[in-house]
């Protein structure tokens, strides 16, 4: 699989990956959460444009412990090092491949009710860039 199909492959997983979280109802052992549009873009080093920007919607808990969104289990990527610092997450992301690709992620909180950043990757066959920003909507019951 070409690093660009790869792309944009972990750009989609992403999306479908944030959708995911979103619960049908509320269910037993849930937590107070906070539900997010979530707006994702995909740049890549060497290409003429971004992709178009996909918008989900999901229910985090108020309290993160991973990045909000969790990974994509077809792309057996693996998140670590997550850490809050004041408004500012950080976290590690590890995608074996192919092709193989690191990155880390950053989100900084501008309110209670909007946040962005972006995930930066890296690999043997370039980079690209997950823009990401979020808009706090509603409250409901995340998953914990």
């Amino acid at each position: 699989m070409s690093f660009i199909r790869a792309a944009v492959f972990v750009s989609l997983s992403a999306s479908l990956a944030f959708s995911s979280l979103v619960p049908a109802i509320a269910a037993e052992g849930t937590v107070p959460g906070d539900r997010w549009e979530v707006t994702s873009q995909m740049s890549m080093e060497g290409m003429p444009m971004a992709m178009p920007a996909n918008k989900v919607k999901v229910c985090t808990p108020k309290t993160w412990t991973e990045p909000p969104g969790g990974a994509d289990e077809r792309m057996k990527c693996t998140t670590s090092d997550f850490k809050i610092d004041g408004d500012t997450v950080t976290w590690n992301v590890t995608c074996p491949g192919p092709p193989a690709m690191t990155g880390v992620g950053t989100i900084t909180r501008e309110s209670d009710a909007a946040w962005s950043g972006a995930i930066n990757f890296s690999g043997d066959d370039g980079a690209m860039t997950i823009k990401l920003s979020g808009k706090k909507l509603e409250e409901c019951e995340a998953h914990p």
